[in-house]
């Protein structure tokens, strides 16, 4: 009897098969897929920055417009990846059966929760991205070859998709309906929106409130990207990077363990 010898995929092969698999189907309809969640940031930069913020002051030295276009590119990361990993996660783990296929191959639950949340970081560097080239294009952020950091923002978005995916993931391991998502991105997403330092600081919040804004990941994510857009960092931002790195490892063990019971079930 002669033996067969069955070559098993790395660990990094088997995770980039999943990704790879993500990119193949978005990519297939990428016009549908991509404009849509753009005009949101898109509408508030035109409507708010080029309509509003003719009248308002500049935010902590920072003009209005700059202000809040360096926030927007870390809001359009936040919902893509949480799109993905509720809505997107759920289609595929009830209706597409998709993960069952793809565990019944060399692929583990961990390989393919993993391969997932990166491609929801993916997501959130690729939208950071297109809204970035239109700060670009409109001059709000300038992009110059002695001034390459506002393209590191392309980084923190990737990390903001992680985040936000991954903690998305986690509401998805226990919503039993997707009408249920709409409490998850009314309830939550929307107020990180709004009182997270895109339109005004942290600090001019109420001072009850600015404890709960310093604890939700958006408002770190928000001010490394507007460093790096403004090429100005505050002596604190070493905390923010800690929180932002400590909160995507976080969440996404948190992910892996609570999906694992409803993957295999």
């Amino acid at each position: 009897m002669v033996a067969v010898e069955v070559n098993t995929p790395s660990l990094v092969q088997r995770i980039f098969s999943v990704w790879y698999r993500h990119v193949r189907v978005y990519s297939s309809h990428l016009i549908s897929n991509a404009i849509p969640p753009l005009f949101e940031p898109l509408l508030f930069l035109a409507g708010i920055g080029l309509g509003l913020g003719r009248y308002m002051v500049p935010m902590e030295n920072v003009p209005f417009l700059t202000y809040m276009g360096s926030g927007l590119l870390m809001t359009s990361a936040m919902m893509t990846a949480a799109f993905e990993c509720t809505y997107g996660t759920f289609i595929r783990l009830e209706f597409d059966k998709a993960y069952d296929g793809m565990i019944s191959s060399p692929l583990s639950y961990k390989d393919v929760l993993i391969g997932e949340i990166i491609w929801a970081g993916t997501k959130g560097a690729f939208f950071t991205i297109c809204v970035l080239l239109v700060l670009v294009i409109f001059d709000v952020i300038p992009v110059t070859f002695a001034n390459l950091t506002p393209l590191l923002t392309i980084i923190v978005g990737f990390f903001t998709g992680i985040i936000f995916g991954a903690f998305s993931m986690c509401i998805t391991s226990f919503t039993g309906n997707l009408n249920h998502f709409n409490f998850y991105f009314t309830g939550l997403l929307t107020p990180m929106f709004y009182f997270c330092g895109v339109f005004f600081p942290v600090s001019d919040l109420p001072a009850f409130a600015i404890p709960i804004a310093e604890a939700v990941p958006l408002t770190h994510c928000v001010r490394i990207a507007r460093a790096f857009a403004i090429g100005e960092y505050p002596p604190g931002l070493w905390i923010d990077i800690v929180y932002v790195l400590g909160a995507s490892v976080l969440f996404t063990w948190l992910a892996v363990a609570l999906m694992r019971k409803r993957l295999i079930d």
